[in-house]
C-alpha cells in the first residue's frame, strides 16, 4: 500500500472508529473536532443530476436505492476501505455492526429500510446520517457524504418548508472548511441553472475546494457539447472538471454490470470527436482517483493539527480517565482500603466545609450570631411579666396566708416559669445547626468526585454519616436542655441580695439609716399595689435577661461541643466498625459502580486506544514521506 492510500485510510479508519463511538453528530465537542478536522467529500446535486450514478461508479457496485423524485431523504456517509487483492467485497451499517452484507442488492434494500425506519414510507427527510461502509479491492480510500439532492419547489406529500430544510441540511456540511464539495451538474442543463454550482460558490467562492463533475454528457443535444465547461470557460475552479457518463437507464433495467459500464465509458471519451483529447482526464475512475489524490495533499497540509488535536483528545482522556477511576481490584483487602480512601476523601472535604475550605461552615455562626439572639429576643416576656400575670403568680403562690415581707415563692415561681421559655431557643439551635450540618454531609457526598462511580458506598456513607448526626444532635439537645434547667435548679442569689440596696438607694439618696427608716415606716398596704408588682415583674425580667445573656454564650459552646466538634472528630467511626466486619461478597457490593460511568470508562478506554493507535500511525506515515 502507497503512503498516499496509507494516509486516507488512516482517516478513514479514525473517522470510522470516532463514528463508531459516537463522536460524530452530537457527541463530545472535542470528539466531534476530530471528524471535523479530517477532510471528507460531500456529494451536492440537483434531484436526478445523476449524484447515485457517480457514487455507484466511483464503487464499481450497484447498491443505492433508485426512483423518481426525492430518493436520499437523508445523509449517507460511505467510507471506502481499500482492501487487499483478491479480497471478497462486503459492506457494513454502524447501525448493524455485527453484518457483513456481500450482496449489494441487500445493501439498498437496507439503505431503504433505515431511511423509512427514520421517516417513514413518505418524502420527508431527516438530518440523521446513515453510516456505511464498504471494503473493496476495487476501491480507493474515499469518505463519501451522499446528500439529499436539492430542489426548487414541495411536491405532494412534503411540508413548505422542504426546500429551505434540504439547503439547510447540505449547508450543514459544505460550510465546513475541510469538507471538499462534489458539485454535480447535468451536462443537458444550462450550468449556470446549476443548483450545486450556486451553493458551492456561496460557501466556496474562491472554487479552493470545488470539484465540478458534469454528467449525463451523452444525452445533450446532437451538435452541441460541454467544452467550455469542462476547459473552464464558463466557470472556472481551481481545481479541473470532471466529465461522466451514467449508465442509461435501460442498461439499470437490465442490470447492467457497471465495470461493462465503466469500460463503455472508457470507449465514449475515446472514441468522442469532442472530448477525445480529454479522455485520459474524463470519467468516474479518473474522478476517484483525482479525490483521492486530493485528499492525500490536503490530509498531509493538516497533520500538524490533526496531530495536535489527538494529543489534545488522548490528554483530556486521561485526565478522565483519572477522574473517573481506574478499575476495582477483586482483593478484599484492597477492596476495603479503597472504600477507607474514599471515605477518608468525603471526610476531608466536609472538614474544609466546616473549618472554611469550602462554603457552608459558616450557616453554623449564624446561626449563634443571628438566629439565636433573635428567638430569644422573640421569648413573650413582655406579656408572662405583666402586671396582671405577676399579680396572679405572686397572689396564688402566698396562698390563704399573704407573704409578710417578700413574696419568694412567687418570685421563684415568676423566674422559673420564665426560664422555661429558654428551652425552645436552645433546641431550636441545635435543630439548625444538625440541619446544616446533614446539608453539608449532602454537599461533600456529592462534591467527593471519587464517590461518584459508587453509588452504593455513596448511599451507605450518607446514611451512616446521618444517623451519628442525629445521635450528636440527641445528646447536644440533651445538653442544652441540661444548661437551662440548671439556670432554673439553682438561682443566682447575689442578684436577689443587691435588689434591698438598690431600692434604699432609689428612695433615699441621702443617707442609708434614712432609707432604712423609710422603708420601715411603709404601709403593709404598699405590699399589694401595682408599683410594687411593677417592682416584682422588673426584678424577675432584669434576671431573666442576666439569664439570656448567659445562655446566649453558653448555648454555641454546648452545640459546637456535641454537634460540630464530634462530627469533626467521630462522624464515620461508627461506619468504620462495621465496614471492617463486612465479608469480601458485601465490600463488592459497597464497590458496585454506576453502570453509566463503566460504560463510560469503557468508552474512554476505546477512544484512548484509537487516539493512541491513531498518532502512531500518523507519526509513521509522516516519517515516510
Amino acid at each position: 500500500m502507497t503512503t498516499m492510500e496509507s494516509l486516507i485510510g488512516l482517516v478513514n479508519r479514525i473517522q470510522r472508529a470516532c463514528t463508531m463511538l459516537g463522536d460524530y453528530g452530537g457527541g463530545d465537542n472535542t470528539f466531534s473536532s476530530l471528524w471535523e478536522a479530517l477532510p471528507s467529500v460531500a456529494v451536492v446535486g440537483g434531484q436526478s443530476s445523476g449524484k447515485s450514478s457517480v457514487l455507484e461508479s466511483i464503487v464499481g457496485r450497484d447498491f443505492l436505492p433508485r426512483g423518481s423524485g426525492i430518493v436520499t431523504r437523508r445523509p449517507l456517509v460511505l467510507q471506502l476501505h481499500k482492501t487487499d487483492e483478491g479480497a471478497q467485497e462486503y459492506a457494513e451499517f454502524l447501525h448493524l455492526p455485527k453484518r457483513r452484507f456481500t450482496d449489494f442488492a441487500s445493501v439498498r434494500k437496507e439503505i431503504q429500510d433505515e431511511t423509512d425506519r427514520m421517516t417513514g414510507r413518505s418524502k420527508q427527510i431527516s438530518p440523521v446520517p446513515i453510516h456505511l461502509s464498504i471494503y473493496s479491492p476495487n476501491v480507493v480510500n474515499l469518505t463519501l457524504i451522499d446528500l439529499p439532492g436539492l430542489t426548487k419547489v414541495a411536491v405532494e406529500g412534503q411540508p413548505e418548508s422542504i426546500v429551505e430544510d434540504i439547503e439547510s441540511m447540505v449547508r450543514s456540511y459544505v460550510d465546513k472548511p475541510n469538507c471538499v464539495i462534489l458539485a454535480i451538474s447535468p451536462a443537458n442543463q444550462d450550468i449556470a441553472t446549476s443548483d450545486a454550482i450556486k451553493l458551492a460558490r456561496e460557501v466556496d467562492p474562491a472554487g479552493e475546494r470545488t470539484f465540478g463533475v458534469l454528467t449525463k454528457l451523452d444525452l445533450m443535444d446532437k451538435g452541441t457539447n460541454a467544452l467550455d465547461v469542462l476547459e473552464g470557460r464558463s466557470y472556472r475552479l481551481q481545481h479541473p472538471w470532471v466529465g461522466i457518463v451514467n449508465r442509461s437507464q435501460a442498461d439499470i433495467n437490465k442490470n447492467v454490470d457497471i465495470n461493462i459500464a465503466r469500460h463503455k465509458e472508457r470507449e465514449y471519451f475515446a472514441t468522442s470527436p469532442d472530448y477525445g483529447h480529454l479522455a485520459n482526464k474524463m470519467g468516474s475512475e479518473y474522478l476517484a482517483k483525482l479525490l483521492s489524490k486530493h485528499l492525500e495533499s490536503v490530509i498531509r497540509a493538516k497533520i500538524p493539527s490533526i496531530t495536535s488535536l489527538i494529543n489534545k483528545s488522548i490528554e483530556e482522556l486521561e485526565s478522565e480517565m483519572d477522574h473517573l477511576g481506574r478499575p476495582i481490584a477483586v482483593d478484599a483487602g484492597a477492596q476495603l482500603y479503597t472504600i477507607l480512601e474514599l471515605c477518608r476523601a468525603f471526610d476531608r472535604i466536609f472538614k474544609e466545609h466546616l473549618d472554611g475550605g469550602r462554603p457552608g461552615g459558616d450557616r453554623i455562626y449564624g446561626v449563634f450570631d443571628n438566629q439565636l439572639p433573635a428567638a430569644l429576643r422573640k421569648l413573650p416576656f413582655d406579656r408572662h411579666l405583666s402586671l396582671q400575670n405577676v399579680r396572679k403568680v405572686v397572689s396564688e403562690a402566698d396562698g390563704y396566708q399573704p407573704h409578710l415581707i417578700a413574696p419568694e415563692q412567687g418570685y421563684r415561681r415568676l423566674i422559673e416559669s420564665s426560664l422555661n421559655y429558654f428551652r425552645g431557643p436552645a433546641e431550636a439551635s441545635v435543630d439548625a445547626v444538625h440541619f446544616v450540618l446533614k446539608e453539608l454531609v449532602r454537599k461533600s457526598v456529592g462534591e467527593t468526585q471519587e464517590l461518584r462511580r459508587f453509588p452504593t458506598l455513596q448511599a451507605e456513607l450518607a446514611a451512616a454519616a446521618n444517623e451519628a448526626l442525629e445521635k450528636f444532635r440527641e445528646n447536644s439537645r440533651k445538653t442544652v436542655v441540661r444548661l437551662v434547667d440548671m439556670e432554673s435548679s439553682y438561682l443566682t442569689v447575689e442578684f436577689f441580695r443587691k435588689l434591698p440596696q438598690e431600692m434604699e438607694k432609689l428612695q433615699n439618696p441621702s443617707g442609708a439609716a434614712g432609707g432604712a427608716a423609710a422603708a420601715a415606716a411603709a404601709s403593709p398596704a404598699d405590699r399589694y399595689s401595682e408599683n410594687h408588682f411593677r417592682r416584682i415583674g422588673s426584678n424577675v425580667s432584669s434576671y431573666v435577661g442576666m439569664v439570656s445573656e448567659t445562655l446566649r454564650r453558653t448555648i454555641p459552646k454546648a452545640v459546637v461541643y456535641c454537634q460540630v466538634r464530634e462530627a469533626k472528630q467521630s462522624l464515620l467511626n461508627f461506619f468504620y466498625t462495621q465496614v471492617g466486619k463486612k465479608e469480601a461478597k458485601q465490600l463488592s457490593q459497597l464497590l458496585d459502580e454506576d453502570p453509566s460511568l463503566m460504560e463510560r470508562r469503557l468508552q474512554c478506554v476505546k477512544r484512548l486506544e484509537l487516539y493512541k493507535a491513531a498518532r502512531d500511525e500518523i507519526d509513521s506515515v509522516a516519517w515516510a514521506r
